[in-house]
């Protein structure tokens, strides 16, 4: 019998039984904590980290799944080999109760204000079990959050963030007369105090260790008890379970750290801004004095990326914000600009980032610049269409339509997720349904068409990961219903094959 290799082997595995045994385990450690059972939740926990399926699962998260799966720790890895998963297998087969953690990655990001923050990069195998140990954490976490926190969470997003800013401010309910208090948290990541996420951690003393030398590989000297490393796997979900609970001092709506409270005009900032600072302060936190700010709905707020402006008839209207709008512009003009280009690869290259731009702001009021015009870009990119050699009127104009696709727009018509509830809590219609609703055209209808499950394994689609459309034929520019099939983003790696190597 011929011995199989390494690629063969990873590839063999049974995805779609390791998805469910997990999924599994998950689901009992969130009913345990929602009763009240944490002795049976920690023991669950410790269930997942040794389980094959989810050391499995985590390699395959961090190494083929994550868009930072390309970024190399310190230990200068960029990509593992088949070979090389297996033998971090054995390392978290070992050691995922024990896990010491390597030194990290610094890469400094420079900030819109000028200055730069540091994004501190985990090795692969770091990441590995970092990915592990939120398979085990999200689940009793989840079953504690608020639910008016969004960011950072599966089967959340900022669309929930947006619709609930139009319900508090809309003119059913007097937003004309409220004002907004736009709290910024200084250096955030790099000041949570250690202690406080550990005392809020549902964990066993194993898992709560691991995460302890996580924090401390990370530290800043300056502050030794301080700050979670921006660019870890489990870093939003620490800051979450830090965070988690501010939102009980006034009505308001989280995304990770960023935070809007609504003011009636009885209400006074002074002493909602008191409580705050006690809230952070516990949690080794500041209120950044500078970039905090109350303001009337009239003037006019930015959040997430959009614009909020309540309308003197009272009617509330959100816009792409400036600062996001001169973003896409820089990318779209450093591509339709780029002389090494020909037009069809500039099309090619424009329609991922227009594409995205448009979905993200497809709940938007409708404007000369709203996400279905984008004239500006349009009138840009259909003169350097007709400047290429050999593109006439209609091919320019085709390329055009290929370069900007169109997106259905719908404006505050998302439908937000309801109360408290998580993917963990085994509502497989509900959140494979909702999950459909965050798409749009061809995706959405196909996804409907299946059932709202992935045409190659056949699972709901009820986690955070990606759906890709698959084109059955091969052949990119054919987009008949029947040669359209929606998968998970692993699945249509696994049907084109891997690209990695022995």
């Amino acid at each position: 019998m011929r011995k199989q290799s390494y690629s063969e082997l990873w590839k063999g595995q049974k995805w779609k039984q390791l998805r469910r045994n997990l999924f599994r385990l998950q689901r009992r450690v969130y009913k345990a904590v929602q009763a009240g059972d944490m002795r049976k939740a920690r023991s669950l926990q410790k269930l997942i980290l040794k389980s094959r399926s989810a050391q499995l699962l985590a390699i395959r998260q961090v190494t083929q799944l994550n868009q930072g799966k390309k970024t190399a720790g310190i230990d200068g890895k960029k990509a593992l080999t088949h070979k090389e998963r297996f033998k971090v297998l054995k390392m978290l087969g070992s050691s995922a109760d024990n896990w010491t953690h390597q030194g990290l990655r610094e890469i400094p990001i420079p900030k819109k204000n000028g200055s730069t923050r540091i994004l501190k990069v985990p090795t692969i195998s770091d990441r590995a079990w970092q990915c592990l140990a939120k398979f085990a954490l999200e689940p009793a976490q989840e079953a504690t959050f608020h639910a008016r926190s969004y960011g950072f969470r599966t089967g959340r997003s900022a669309h929930d963030a947006q619709k609930y800013i139009f319900n508090h401010l809309r003119s059913r309910s007097n937003g004309i007369n409220k004002r907004v208090i736009e709290l910024d948290i200084k250096k955030c990541f790099d000041r949570i105090s250690h202690q406080s996420i550990m005392k809020r951690l549902i964990a066993p003393q194993g898992l709560k260790i691991g995460i302890y030398r996580c924090l401390k590989a990370g530290i800043n000297p300056e502050f030794p008890e301080q700050g979670t490393p921006q660019g870890g796997v489990v870093s939003p979900l620490l800051a979450n379970i830090a965070l988690n609970g501010i939102e009980d001092i006034h009505p308001s709506v989280r995304y990770a750290d960023d935070m809007v409270f609504f003011l009636k005009p009885k209400d006074k900032a002074d002493k909602i801004l008191t409580k705050i600072s006690t809230f952070l302060a516990e949690r080794g936190m500041e209120i950044s004095e500078e970039k905090t700010k109350q303001t009337k709905a009239t003037d006019g707020f930015d959040f997430l990326g959009w614009h909020f402006l309540v309308q003197k008839n009272g009617k509330l209207r959100s816009f792409p914000s400036k600062e996001n709008r001169r973003a896409v512009l820089k990318k779209i003009k450093a591509i339709a600009n780029c002389s090494n280009y020909g037009a069809k690869v500039k099309a090619k290259k424009l329609a991922p980032i227009v594409r995205g731009w448009r979905n993200y702001h497809r709940h938007c009021s409708k404007m000369d610049d709203s996400p279905n015009n984008l004239w500006f870009a349009n009138k840009a990119a259909s003169r350097k269409f007709r400047k290429e050699k050999k593109v006439d009127r209609y091919e320019a104009k085709r390329l055009v339509k290929k370069a900007f696709p169109e997106v259905k727009h719908s404006e505050h018509k998302h439908t937000m997720v309801k109360g408290t509830k998580s993917p963990y809590d085994g509502d497989l219609v509900y959140w494979s349904q909702r999950n459909t609703e965050l798409y749009n055209n061809a995706t959405s209808e196909t996804l409907k068409k299946q059932n709202h499950s992935c045409g190659y394994c056949e699972l709901r689609f009820i986690d955070e990961e990606r759906v890709h459309l698959h084109h059955i034929d091969g052949n990119h520019d054919n987009w008949k219903k029947n040669n359209l099939m929606a998968v998970h983003q692993s699945c249509h790696q696994y049907i084109h094959g891997s690209k990695s190597k022995d």
